[in-house]
């Protein structure tokens, strides 16, 4: 077991090792209070629920309860390392006010019931709306932490059975951009590199990626070769002087919402130094010469005019990406939830491009994921996609999935681009969605400019059912709440974000009546009917495994290829990576090698959109772009920000999360270890502007942008100057106060703006105009300040340091998933 604080020591011990060696093993236990390892009936494999990094854990059992988790050591992702959240996050699992009835609203307020009453309710309705306006009158969300399974089974039952175009997920406020910049480049979604290029890269560049909070056990493999011999430089953009920044060889903080100039500045750096491989860029993409000429009107100069970075260290950072032998980058929030997402995201994919650093060891692009799942509801086709990555826009794959569903290919919508989450509520406020059905996440408190959310989500014309396993804000607001269970007590199969599969056993039974999400989908469906072409049951599977077996099916010759896995094979794995089929039976560490991209016309997921208005391509145009499948190097000019700082709001206010908490904490709140190291939120603001503004360590300050005002104590950090950062987790499930609106609350969202990317339609949480004043609360003491080694303030004097002391991440894995 752990000897060292793992709240405090966030990523342990080190073990170091160098560039091309095997990462040691480390086996992370934690168990409940008085129970000793020798104590557990037996050991459930399953995988990491409260972060998107895939790691193998296995979950320890007494008396049919769980009590405890370890680190799988022969797992390809963790080498048996775990997190913070990995440790302490199952206690939630065990909390008293878990969901065990469902429950329905009667006059006004939600009551106990069967699920005979609950299902026919929602059945009833749905029949209502399929019968009087068609399948466009309902709608479901869903989230990034159920199971593959269940996302295909959503998906089929939703494309093909209702013949709805409005599905998606809260996926779409944290991976829709990495989708979409995937797609962009290559034609199709899956990530280039895998986890193991940590163990072979010189360089590895994190783009608004605050690595060591988010995927904590990825950046302990990262400070181990930081130790070791010959370790990697770091490049780090972040605008805040996080874990990531303070090892960095070089840190580049730009003004936020210019992070297209920035990439376009170190584009202009790479072309301009000759670091350039022209002959695979000539082999393998099309392009080139767009975005030469594009990046000539971003030199150094302009550039650092732009995004109030020096233009050394612009040309610092720029000639360690082009000099670098193997190249690593990794892209999250700080890039996807920021104004011209997609743009950006794309810009570091055109680094790989030029480079020729793809498909080998050392040479990849991780287009991160904030959710356990979330590349599974992409590959599935919860996320409004179809199943197997399949184009919309390509008659073929549609009748392909036709076949494969045994439908007619008229029945599955494809007369347009797949509804996306943010219209997929405008329409809802509007009329036109009259059924909402949310799983496994909290819109009223993870959604921006909340006010409009919660009136939304409370009109009395939209029959809202919400599946979850607490009571969340989102579920308060339910025509009909249906208890599910969660992690631990059921089965199915997790991927991650390098594609790695993990197989999660069922340990323990759900409390009470709960179910599985699988068994609730599959029970919809036989209710409402639903049958295939020929008659037969539109789901022909009744439990998980069957399901899988079907999604193979579904997956085979398409880019994300299951078809040779099974469960018993991935019982006795480590994870395997897909593809995986006769050729590979193995998985495959590395795609694209020797420049080979599944970006042909006929076979692409997406035709590619414009990155400035979103508009997608026509086939006939894609065709004439790349007609024989390479890589496509897209440029993009940049644009400010559609919000500016002004005279009334003179600041930027960024939202983003914690290492201790997930998404709206309904899981993290609930495990004391992880809500006792940060409480209460808070607001982090520079050295400079706290004192321009009478500001102090631990002073309440109400925080204003022009939808709303939130109230936080105070930390001075080293965040860059005119930049205000709050974390997005805290909504009011678990204060007396509740939400007042008067504008003391406490949830960043409330101030967030209803705006999105034009190509991912991501939201962006990175750029409102905001303002801060003290707040005088009569001298009360810092309750909201952490209070642990994790969280504390960040001086900027102090050197840089290895595993230093944790600040709190620029990313807001949003979406807010309560699982």
């Amino acid at each position: 077991m752990a000897t060292t604080d793992r709240i405090a020591e966030i990523w342990g011990t080190r073990t170091p090792y160098g560039p091309g060696e095997a990462w040691p093993v480390r086996v992370d236990t934690h168990l409940a209070e008085g129970v000793d390892p020798d104590d557990v009936d037996r050991w459930v494999p399953s995988a990491s629920i409260l972060h998107s990094n895939g790691d193998g854990i296995d979950i320890a059992v007494k008396d049919d309860r769980i009590v405890g988790v370890r680190g799988r050591a022969k797992d390809r992702v963790n080498h048996g390392r775990l997190g913070p959240k990995d440790l302490f996050g199952w206690q939630a699992n065990g909390s008293a006010d878990r969901l065990t009835r469902p429950l329905v609203r009667k006059r006004g307020k939600l009551v106990e019931t069967s699920w005979d009453e609950a299902m026919d309710l929602v059945v009833g309705r749905t029949k209502e709306l399929l019968a009087e306006q068609g399948p466009s009158a309902v709608g479901f969300y869903t989230s990034g932490q159920l199971f593959l399974e269940e996302y295909y089974t959503l998906g089929l039952v939703a494309h093909g059975g209702i013949g709805t175009n409005h599905v998606d997920g809260n996926t779409r406020l944290c991976t829709a951009t990495a989708a979409a910049a995937l797609k962009e480049s290559f034609g199709c979604d899956g990530q280039p590199g895998s986890y193991t290029d940590v163990d072979h890269a010189d360089v590895i560049a994190l783009y608004g990626h605050n690595m060591a909070e988010t995927q904590t056990v990825l950046w302990t493999r990262v400070l181990d070769r930081l130790a070791g011999p010959n370790p990697p430089q770091i490049v780090c953009v972040d605008p805040r002087l996080t874990p990531v920044a303070r090892a960095a060889t070089v840190h580049l903080a730009p003004r936020p919402g210019t992070n297209v100039a920035l990439m376009n500045g170190l584009l202009h750096e790479i072309v301009a130094g000759g670091w350039v491989d022209h002959d695979y860029v000539a082999a393998h993409a099309v392009g080139f010469e767009e975005l030469a000429k594009r990046v000539r009107d971003y030199p150094p100069e302009r550039v650092a005019e732009i995004c109030d970075v020096p233009a050394e260290q612009i040309r610092h950072a720029a000639r360690l990406l082009g000099t670098a032998e193997r190249l690593l980058s990794t892209v999250l929030q700080g890039f996807y939830q920021s104004h011209q997402a997609t743009a950006a995201a794309v810009q570091v994919n055109n680094v790989h491009l030029l480079r020729g650093m793809l498909g080998r060891p050392g040479c990849g692009v991780l287009q991160m994921n904030g959710q356990p799942t979330a590349e599974n509801t992409r590959e599935a086709g919860a996320d409004g996609d179809l199943p197997g990555f399949r184009n919309w826009s390509n008659g073929e794959h549609i009748k392909d999935l036709a076949r494969v569903w045994n439908v007619d290919p008229m029945d599955i919508p494809h007369y347009s681009p797949p509804t996306h989450a943010m219209q997929m509520f405008r329409y809802a406020e509007e009329g036109s969605i009259r059924m909402l059905w949310v799983q496994a996440t909290n819109p009223a408190v993870s959604l921006p400019e909340l006010a409009r959310v919660r009136s939304i989500l409370s009109q009395k014309r939209l029959f809202l059912v919400v599946q979850d396993i607490f009571l969340s804000e989102t579920a308060q607001l339910a025509d009909v709440v249906l208890p599910a269970a969660t992690w631990g007590e059921k089965t199915g199969t997790f991927t991650n974000a390098d594609r790695t599969v993990h197989l999660s056993e069922k340990a323990v039974d759900p409390p009470g009546e709960a179910r599985a999400d699988l068994d609730i989908f599959i029970d919809f469906a036989h209710r409402l009917g639903l049958k295939d072409k020929d008659g037969a049951p539109l789901v022909k599977w009744a439990d998980a495994e069957g399901a899988f077996e079907g999604w193979k099916e579904c997956s085979r010759g398409r880019p994300c290829d299951y078809t040779g896995m099974s469960y018993d094979k991935l019982r006795g794995s480590g994870g395997i990576q897909w593809p995986c089929t006769d050729e590979h039976p193995d998985g495959t560490e590395h795609i694209y090698t020797d420049g080979q991209f599944w970006s042909a016309p006929d076979y692409c997921e997406s035709y590619g959109r414009d990155l400035v208005t979103g508009a997608p391509l026509e086939p006939t145009e894609y065709k004439a772009l790349n007609p024989s499948g390479k890589a496509i190097i897209k440029a993009a000019a940049w644009f400010p920000p559609h919000e500016q700082p002004g005279e009334d709001y003179p600041l930027q206010l960024i939202t983003g999360r914690t290492v201790y908490h997930f998404h709206t904490r309904t899981k993290t709140g609930r495990a004391p270890q992880l809500q006792a190291a940060a409480p209460e939120v808070w607001v982090e603001v520079s050295v400079a502007d706290a004192a321009s503004i009478g500001l102090s360590e631990g002073d309440l300050a109400e925080i204003t942008t022009p939808r709303g005002s939130v109230r936080a104590r105070v930390r001075v950090s080293g965040i860059r100057d005119g930049v205000v950062f709050l974390p997005f987790h805290y909504g009011y499930w678990d204060t007396d106060a509740g939400h007042e609106p008067d504008g003391a609350g406490r949830a960043a969202n409330e101030l967030t703006i209803t705006d999105w990317d034009p190509a991912s339609k991501q939201p962006i949480f990175k750029t409102a105009a905001a303002r801060v004043r003290k707040v005088d609360d009569g001298g009360g003491t810092p309750s909201s300040a952490p209070t642990t080694a994790g969280s504390a303030p960040v001086d900027p004097s102090v050197p840089a340091t290895v595993g230093g002391p944790a600040g709190t991440a620029d990313e807001n894995l949003t979406g807010g998933g309560t699982r």
